[in-house]
């Protein structure tokens, strides 16, 4: 029997999306008291999109995990995909000519046991320095002491990624169903501890995705403890970055102490 290979694309707005619709699912993540977008609702069947205004893309893969049944598991995001070669955002960019096409997942994961993201380089931050100027180091101290209570086995490889200088980030990831369900059986018992330890009554929409944030991190936790073929591959974001901005709000938030406000 063939192999069946899954990628969601997390949204929670109408967008272009992929046309092969048997590798890509849309999936409208925090769907619960939304208006129906006609993508896969994370509200189905055993799920949590009622914690999307926190947990962000994670409500989707949560329901990818518990609800969808295929051998290999992905996840992308409506303005991000992973890609072949390194590209550039043009408005005439066309989605499906430069987006990972099913044979080429095939033949990555025939090599590799997961697929993930170029790193994203910081240079003058670690992941915990930039983390605490753009944010608050708080999240990441309770986290740890959560990872040493939870699974103290991973605090070795928790400190050691906070030390480092770039890491994958955006929740983005290829590999089989199993090694998901792992990750997954992993991470949301330590996002689900902080989010009872961490008060966030009085944080901003931007500020209480904070665990969505702090996942990502974690993923590299998780990864630098398993023994798995990892390869790394270019990714396009679908729309322009205001690149100046981008890094005058850097360098203002390391320099100047002004926390983020919002994504870029």
């Amino acid at each position: 029997m063939s192999k069946t290979y899954r990628i969601i694309v997390a949204t929670h707005k109408r967008f272009q999306m992929p046309e092969d619709k048997d590798l890509y699912i849309p999936i409208q993540v925090g769907s619960e008291g939304k208006e129906d977008l006609g993508y896969q609702s994370d509200n189905q069947g055993v799920h949590i999109s009622h914690l999307n205004p926190y947990y962000c893309e994670l409500t989707g893969l949560y329901w990818a995990w518990k609800n969808l049944e295929c051998d290999y598991l992905g996840l992308v995001h409506y303005r991000r995909y992973f890609t072949s070669k390194r590209h550039s955002y043009r408005e005439s960019t066309s989605m499906d000519d430069i987006i990972l096409s099913k044979s080429e997942v095939k033949n990555l994961l025939s090599k590799y046991d997961v697929v993930v993201p170029k790193k994203r380089k910081y240079y003058i931050e670690t992941l915990y320095s930039h983390y605490a100027h753009t944010h608050d180091a708080n999240h990441l101290d309770v986290t740890r002491q959560i990872v040493s209570e939870l699974r103290p086995d991973y605090i070795e490889a928790f400190d050691q990624v906070m030390k480092q200088r770039s890491g994958y980030m955006f929740n983005m990831f290829i590999m089989s169903k199993e090694n998901v369900a792992a990750y997954c059986e992993w991470l949301f018992p330590i996002i689900d501890e902080l989010y009872r330890r961490l008060d966030i009554t009085d944080y901003s929409a931007f500020d209480a995705r904070l665990f969505g944030r702090i996942s990502e991190r974690l993923f590299n936790v998780w990864l630098a403890k398993q023994d798995l073929r990892v390869k790394e591959i270019p990714f396009i974001y679908m729309e322009k970055i205001d690149l100046i901005q981008k890094g005058k709000s850097f360098l203002q938030a390391k320099f100047f102490g002004k926390k983020y406000g919002q994504s870029f």
